[in-house]
């Protein structure tokens, strides 16, 4: 591994890709791990490009997939275009593993022993400009009366720390569970996959964060989906898996919104 191989990864563009603004949707699609671009500032992490393409880095496949629903859906979506290693977009810069020094038993020189003035300037790179544009999003549709519906797409590896995940598809929630109640019965019964709730990941362990801070917070519906990352490997997969997910939210936000109507 070169050093201007790695330089490959560097980057200085703006934290946020926003595709298809004026998607007449009210799902807002949000990936914050869609890139593992590193800041120039940052540089390589002491990482090689085996290590920032692999699940450590990103999730790979999220970002096409959530490429793919965005336009079947006709839905906004913003993505993260840098690696998670830099700072997680996902996480409260409180979090503990918001920036972390080990990865499924990678280590990761760059991240170790960092100040608080670096853990700072980390967030303030990363995770503020980002946070800002999905803010920003979510607050000029409530402001236009068309409040969204907040739907992240992730992906997660199918072995990690040695142990393999059967998990295909996990639904994930916070506090407000309407919508993921909404879906799970529906994807239980669609067939053909394994599908939980809250996992492979929970609010317990800090993943919901976004859920939490744009959806939660303001009263909005709210999912996460997470698909394990070997089933999204070429496009026939991805259009597959953005098809299933596109009817499922079909369904659940057409009885999610017909249960408040009733209520």
């Amino acid at each position: 591994m070169t050093v201007e191989v790695v330089d490959n990864l560097v980057s200085d563009k703006p934290a946020a890709i926003v595709e298809n603004a004026g998607g007449t949707s009210r799902i807002l699609l949000v990936c914050e791990h869609a890139g593992c671009l590193l800041p120039s500032s940052i540089g390589s992490l002491g990482l090689d490009l085996a290590d920032m393409a692999s699940h450590i880095a990103w999730d790979p496949g999220a970002a096409e997939l959530a490429r793919e629903l965005s336009k079947r859906l006709d839905a906004c979506l913003i993505l993260q275009r840098y690696s998670r290693l830099v700072f997680d977009c996902n996480r409260s810069l409180e979090a503990v593993d918001a920036i972390v020094e080990e990865s499924d038993n990678i280590f990761i020189p760059g991240n170790s022993a960092l100040s608080v003035d670096e853990r700072l300037g980390r967030y303030e790179l990363v995770y503020q400009p980002f946070y800002q544009v999905v803010s920003s999003t979510v607050t000029a549709r409530i402001n236009a009366g068309t409040p969204p519906v907040i739907v992240t797409i992730h992906s997660f590896t199918p072995v990690y720390k040695g142990q393999r995940r059967e998990l295909e598809l996990g639904i994930l929630h916070d506090a407000d569970s309407r919508l993921a109640d909404s879906l799970l019965p529906l994807a239980e019964t669609d067939g053909g996959y394994i599908v939980a709730r809250n996992q492979p990941y929970s609010a317990e362990d800090g993943a919901t964060h976004t859920l939490a801070t744009h959806g939660v917070e303001n009263g909005l519906l709210n999912v996460m989906f997470e698909v394990r990352n070997d089933l999204l490997s070429d496009k026939l997969s991805v259009e597959r898996w953005a098809q299933r997910l596109e009817q499922l939210l079909s369904v659940a936000l057409g009885n999610v919104h017909e249960q408040m109507r009733g209520n």
